[in-house]
């Protein structure tokens, strides 16, 4: 076989389940073909030559990393909210106000699809430093048609200024906007359905989010939500039980949805219809720090019932204003008890998942993408240990070195 890129003397943690933590190959190589995986072993077992073979010198490889839900594009600032927070005002104050999400809202709107790629771009290259090599990037800050296609847009964009893999997830059920207020069911029906058959049908979004929550949209608003993503072919997932138990997981795992998210207050019911349905629970431990909560999300529960956990860093201007996935599965651990190894999957194969890419990145295996990230530890806890430290050597993308 003739490779395009041989990559050897390295170590792999894989992340394949089923074999130790980390799906560990010492003294290995990966060989790649057409921006594909097309060999991975021992060095002893090589079957072939490579047009260009790089030695790793023992280094790290594993999946490139996977930040699955974050709020990248939009417009302004709320560090004044930030200044509230900490004098004592709650998120739910704030928000009602005027404020939060529909602060943003404001600013995003009078923002053009260039501009909000081009602010985008500054926070992507935070996380690309770090090691990810695929994004989820949510729309939710236009609140009207043509603003939450602008927002779509641009993170088609941002896709192809960085070489990122992009995932786009319309979010245009993320607040009642201002014209809309006391009538969000009203919202639903003439703005965020009709938009999800005009994402659906101009290739704009690869899924369909919303926020089920008291300050947002109630389950049955978000239940006609659904029916209409499911009959236009696009996956859902949703901002569940945050702030409180409104039944959020176990709604979406109903739909077979990809993934709930936050889930601090999910209840028993709503774990076992997740484990049921093979939805990922997504933890979120930036904005449980921003907001200062205490009610963790039942890790050890889900843990019980065989739900994959994924760790993200929800990178948005208000709760949480983090723009590194490495501090976010240190907070996972040191905040909500995950080991090391549950972190890492959370950032790979379950982040993944969370995606609808399971079959595309998040382990390193033959036939998959040639998306990796290439480390200078000694070990791979080191990645996440360490806070502010970033010891990426590389990343590789479809083959190709960033």
């Amino acid at each position: 076989m003739m490779f395009d890129r041989l990559l050897t003397e390295a170590r792999l943690a894989t992340m394949v389940a089923g074999r130790d933590a980390y799906g560990v190959i010492e003294k290995a190589a990966l060989g790649i073909k057409d921006g594909r995986i097309a060999w991975i072993g021992p060095m002893s077992e090589i079957p072939g030559e490579a047009r260009e073979t790089e030695r790793l010198a023992s280094r790290w490889v594993t999946p490139a990393l996977i930040d699955c839900h974050a709020h990248l594009v939009f417009a302004g600032d709320r560090s004044d909210e930030f200044e509230r927070r900490l004098g004592g005002e709650s998120y739910e104050s704030i928000a009602r106000s005027g404020g939060g999400i529909a602060r943003t809202v404001v600013a995003t709107r009078e923002a053009g699809a260039a501009e909000l790629a081009a602010s985008a771009l500054t926070r992507l290259d935070a996380l690309a430093q770090e090691g990810v090599g695929t994004v989820e990037i949510k729309s939710g800050y236009g609140l009207s048609r043509d603003s939450e296609r602008t927002m779509l847009r641009a993170a088609r964009g941002v896709a192809r200024a960085s070489g990122m893999r992009v995932s786009a997830t319309l979010l245009a059920a993320h607040a009642v906007p201002p014209e809309y207020k006391g009538e969000s069911g009203r919202y639903i029906d003439e703005v965020c359905i009709p938009l999800i058959r005009e994402a659906a049908r101009e290739g704009l979004a690869d899924a369909v989010d919303a926020y089920c929550e008291g300050i947002a949209f109630t389950p049955e608003e978000t239940r006609r939500l659904f029916i209409a993503a499911k009959a236009a072919g696009l996956p859902i997932k949703l901002h569940a039980d945050q702030l409180s138990d409104t039944g959020g997981a176990k709604l979406v795992a109903e739909f077979g949805g990809l993934s709930a998210d936050h889930i601090e207050y999910t209840n028993a019911d709503g774990i076992a219809a997740m484990a049921k349905a093979g939805t990922v629970g997504v933890l979120l431990p930036g904005a449980f720090y921003t907001l200062r909560e205490t009610k963790k999300p039942p890790v050890d529960a889900l843990r019980a019932a065989g739900v994959p956990m994924a760790v993200a860093t929800d990178a948005n201007p208000g709760t949480s204003p983090m723009v590194s996935l490495l501090t976010a599965a240190n907070m996972a651990c040191i905040l909500f008890g995950l080991t090391l190894p549950e972190a890492f999957a959370g950032m790979t194969r379950n982040a993944a998942r969370a995606l609808g890419l399971q079959d595309e990145i998040g382990t390193l295996e033959v036939g998959k993408a040639a998306d990796l990230a290439i480390w200078d530890v000694e070990r791979p806890a080191e990645i996440i240990q360490w806070i502010g430290r970033r010891p990426l050597h590389g990343r590789i993308l479809a083959g190709e070195w960033q």
